[in-house]
């Protein structure tokens, strides 16, 4: 069962992969000949000497530390079950309305676009953002997670949780702000046997750019003060990835997307690995300018956050 859960991972990936427009994958010899003997473990096959991986790799599928032999082989899928990301992204005009009106309009236009269909798991739910129809801050974030694609709510898991203790921080409530993602699904990895995904991957810039013109709608409906893009998948997303090296290079500065000011922080999933005061504090002293552009309250103790 172990065995066929790897193998069903691997053909996902392949997949995945072509579905992104990948033609071939470099397979060194001694990694054919394992899996001829996963496949059929009865039939004696030959061992082809190989370098170990290094002791951290989990890859099931990873580069050669080797040298590739002259002449590598080439392994190409057949087939796809994953659709291809159209280069053309969705026109439509929003109706005219109130604020709720037409987010429902958008809602129903998301969840019957069908690309977004396809690329939604069994069982789980596409995301659209959520929050004040009159907020002044838009939270920006990349894609759904797990737990966000089984509520259809963006921002629901731990790192979610963590972002609206940020937001009390700032001194506002969840229900004060707009927190939506780029995209609308959660960008597909390998799943096991039972049909559960293993972890997540950044959005493929064609994948972002085919679901902006939805985050675009919501912009437009909600017309905050500005936007707070939390990581950089996110940033490279709105500002375009070319001009995203490093998050390291623009963050806590003032960008532009869409004729709206856009601050670049940290995803909350970065506190959740780096729990330190210096960590937090970076973040920190984004949200103080996003407080201040905004003209939000700021009092000493928020100002004193976190410094040691």
């Amino acid at each position: 069962m172990n065995v066929r859960r790897h193998l069903l991972a691997l053909v996902e990936e392949l997949l995945r992969l072509k579905a992104n427009g990948e033609q071939n994958v470099v397979v060194t010899e001694a990694s054919l000949a394992k899996l001829r003997r996963a496949i059929a473990p009865s039939t004696v096959v030959p061992e082809v000497a190989e370098p170990p991986l290094a002791p951290e790799s989990t890859a099931i599928f990873s580069p050669p530390l080797a040298p590739v032999p002259k002449k590598p082989l080439l392994v190409t899928s057949a087939a796809s079950s994953l659709p291809s990301i159209p280069a053309k992204a969705p026109v439509f005009i929003l109706p005219a309305g109130d604020k709720r009106a037409r987010w429902e309009a958008l809602k129903e236009k998301v969840l019957g676009d069908p690309v977004c269909q396809q690329h939604v798991r069994p069982r789980k739910k596409m995301v659209l953002g959520m929050g004040n129809f009159d907020a002044q801050v838009f939270f920006c974030g990349e894609a759904p997670g797990a737990e966000e694609e089984i509520q259809g709510e963006p921002f629901v898991g731990p790192a979610g949780q963590l972002l609206t203790r940020m937001i009390r921080g700032m001194g506002l409530e969840r229900e004060e702000v707009y927190i939506g993602n780029i995209m609308n699904w959660r960008p597909e990895m390998p799943i096991d046997f039972g049909g559960l995904q293993f972890g997540n991957r950044p959005p493929t810039p064609k994948e972002m750019n085919y679901c902006l013109p939805y985050l675009k709608a919501q912009l437009e409906i909600v017309q905050p003060k500005l936007i707070v893009a939390l990581g950089a998948t996110a940033a490279g997303g709105l500002l375009g990835t070319e001009s995203v090296r490093t998050l390291g290079e623009i963050r806590g500065r003032w960008h532009t997307f869409d004729g709206l000011p856009v601050m670049v922080t940290y995803h909350p999933s970065y506190i959740l690995r780096n729990q330190s005061n210096r960590s937090k504090r970076m973040i920190w002293e984004d949200l103080l300018k996003v407080m201040e552009r905004a003209e939000l309250p700021i009092s000493e103790k928020q100002r004193r956050y976190f410094l040691t």
